[in-house]
This record gives C-alpha cells, structure tokens and sequence, in this order.
C-alpha cells in the first residue's frame, strides 16, 4: 500500500491512474495469453513447427507491449504529443522504406526487416496519427489563426496514399473512419461532414473497382460464392463451442483453420469455451470502451478529449472489425483483435495506444473528471 505522504512518481502514478480501466487491460493481456494456447499450436503444427513456438513467441512480445503501456501511462499530456509526434515521423519513414525494401507477401508490401526483426511500421503509426490529429482539431478550435484542420486533412491524405500504396485497404478504411469520428467530434460543420460522407462512399465505390482483392471479398460475402474456407471454417467452430464449449485443448475444427491465431482466435474461443466465454470477452472490450469515453465526455480540455476519444475508437473499431469478420457480419479482413490476436506489431501498437489513454486519463488537478457531478476545479483567474 502506497503512503498518502509518498510524493514519488510512482506514489502519483499509482493515486491518479484509472486503476479499474488499469485492470482490465491488463487482463485482456491475460486473456490474450491464455487463448494462444487454445488457437496457435495447431498452426504451427501444420507448417512443421514446435507445437508452443507462437505461444512462446506472443508471450515473448507481451513483454515490450507491457513495458510501453505501462511506460507511456506515465507521460503526461504534453508528453503524450510529442512523443506521438516522433512516433509518427519514424513511422511514416518506414512505411516509405518498406514500399521500396519490405517483404512482398501475397501481392503487398507491409512488412519490414529490421536487426533481424520483422516491423509493419503501420501499427506504430496509427495511436500516433490520432494523438496528433486530435490536437490540430484542437489547436484550430483554440487558435482559429493556426489552419489545424487542413493540417489534419494532409495528414489523412498522406497517410492512406501509403497505405493504399501497400496496399492495405483494411487498415486504410480503419484509420479513415476515426479520422472521420474525431472530425465530427471536433465540431465540424455538417456541410464538410456531409461532403467527407459522400467522399467516402465514392473511396469504397473506388476500392472495388481498382482493387481486384477488395472486389472479390466483398463478392464472396454477398453471394457466398468462391474461396470462403476460412470463414465458414470459423463460422463452424463458433456453432461447435455451443454454450460451454469442447472444453481447453478440445477444440478441432480450430485445427483446419489457417490463421486461427491471428485473425480467428475469437472463433477459436467459442469452440473451446463456449459463447458464455465469449460474451463476457465481448462485455470485457465493452467495459474498456465505455470506461474511456466516459473519461474523455469529463474532460474540457479539447485536445486531451478528442485524443482520448480517438484511441478509445481506434481500439473499439479495430475490435469491431474483427469480430464482425469472426461472425461473417462483413467482408473477410486480416485485422487483429486487440492484445488478443498473435503479432508482435500490433501488441507493442496497442500497448502504446492503451498507454497514451491511461496517462490521458489520468486525474490531474485542471480536469474536470476530478470532482463529481460536473464540478471543475478550474482555477480562478483575475478579471473573469
């Protein structure tokens, strides 16, 4: 137990942090941990692997994810935009180097070796992209002067060229719709909303007509027709698991299904544990959302509200994405389940973006969500 009298940076950490949102981000780790052992050693069983070497593997990348949420939970605000902003850059640069040096892996560029690792520098960018598109809508509310909102348009635009250029539509259509959500969020007029919507749904139209590999998911979700083994595969397991499941280690339709530690473990948790298991998983993604934005409605400061809100959606519609594509309630998309989902990428990413909302979160003297019932303890300023 931490003394009242301990002025520590641990000491004030530990008094102004979330700790409930703290815990159950923590035991999605967990979870995550625990269902790799259900999902991967069938996989790397059928491409002559050890039976534990993605158990051992997601449990060795756990590790650097734990230390960046745990480490970027203790940043402040401002701390928070300027690391986001040199993530951003690095980012941006590696996303570049791998058009021209990264691995080709059926037909795109995502990947990049670096010192024997191998990087998707497109997780990284995305908590860093918002954090910094939060604060240029929130710099152009507060200093009309500063074209914030252009910034933040070129910013968008930057960035879906090179993940179209990939290419990645996936990660294109998610990183546009919390651009979108922040930008609504932001104020904006509804004339721009209503022109950025139809912009949008002219982007889709186009999605299908120049990109063969879009065309053809979203073909084989409406008429059933074509390639649909994975899907159906996991549609199968989740029937299988029934209420209570086969039982840890039961699971055998798992076993047929080609990426079931990266894109389908959810599919793989209602066959071994049951929908019951998998509701309360759902309810867990649930609570963390809700939890954040109820952080980010109390917050008066604009860019620490749009920034909180913005991490809240990018980990809530990344999540959607893949349970939905779990429950063939959208076209196949290879989207990770937060913390959940095998990919070292993706854990250390979602480390980072969790971390930045917890030191967001965190109670500070000039936030409104310190006191109840609305009340701010916004110091008194001479002449107000």
């Amino acid at each position: 137990m931490i003394s009242r009298a301990d002025t520590s940076w641990l000491a004030e950490w530990w008094r102004s942090i979330d700790k409930l949102l703290l815990a159950a981000i923590l035991f999605l780790m967990l979870c995550g941990m625990l269902l790799s052992f259900a999902a991967s050693p069938s996989v790397a069983e059928r491409i002559g692997l050890d039976s534990f070497h993605f158990v051992k593997r997601h449990a060795a990348f756990l590790v650097p994810a734990l230390i960046a949420f745990l480490g970027t939970s203790l940043l402040t605000p401002k701390q928070v935009r300027r690391s986001a902003l040199i993530l951003f850059g690095i980012s941006i640069m590696l996303m570049i180097a791998t058009l021209f040096f990264g691995a080709e892996v059926k037909g795109s560029r995502r990947w990049i070796s670096i010192l024997g690792f191998s990087l998707q520098p497109s997780e990284f960018m995305k908590p860093a992209f918002v954090v910094i598109t939060a604060w240029l809508f929130a710099e152009n509310s507060r200093r009309p002067d500063i074209p914030g909102n252009l910034f933040a348009i070129i910013l968008f635009g930057i960035v879906a060229a090179l993940l179209l250029a990939q290419p990645d539509f996936g990660q294109t259509m998610l990183i546009a719709i919390v651009w979108g959500a922040l930008f609504f969020l932001a104020g904006m007029p509804w004339l721009w909303i209503g022109g950025l919507g139809a912009l949008a749904v002219g982007g889709l139209g186009a999605a299908y007509m120049f990109f063969p590999h879009v065309a053809g998911r979203i073909d084989r979700f409406v008429t059933g027709e074509g390639d649909n083994f994975q899907v159906e595969a996991g549609r199968e397991a989740i029937i299988s698991g029934g209420w209570l499941g086969q039982g840890p280690g039961e699971g055998t339709v798992k076993r047929i299904i080609p990426d079931s530690h990266a894109d389908f473990p959810f599919a793989v948790a209602a066959e071994e544990f049951g929908i019951i298991a998998c509701m309360l998983l759902v309810a867990l993604f649930a609570f963390i959302v809700i939890r954040g934005l109820n952080h980010a409605l109390k917050e008066r400061d604009p860019y620490i509200r749009l920034a909180s809100a913005g991490l809240v959606a990018l980990f809530a519609i990344q999540s959607m994405i893949n349970l939905m594509v779990n429950l063939q309630l959208m076209p196949a998309k290879g989207m990770t389940l937060p913390f959940i989902s095998y990919g070292g990428s993706s854990l250390i990413s979602m480390g980072i973006c969790m971390g930045y909302l917890m030191a967001l979160t965190r109670r500070r003297p000039e936030s409104l969500g310190t006191l109840p019932y609305g009340f701010s303890m916004r110091a008194y300023v001479p002449g107000e």
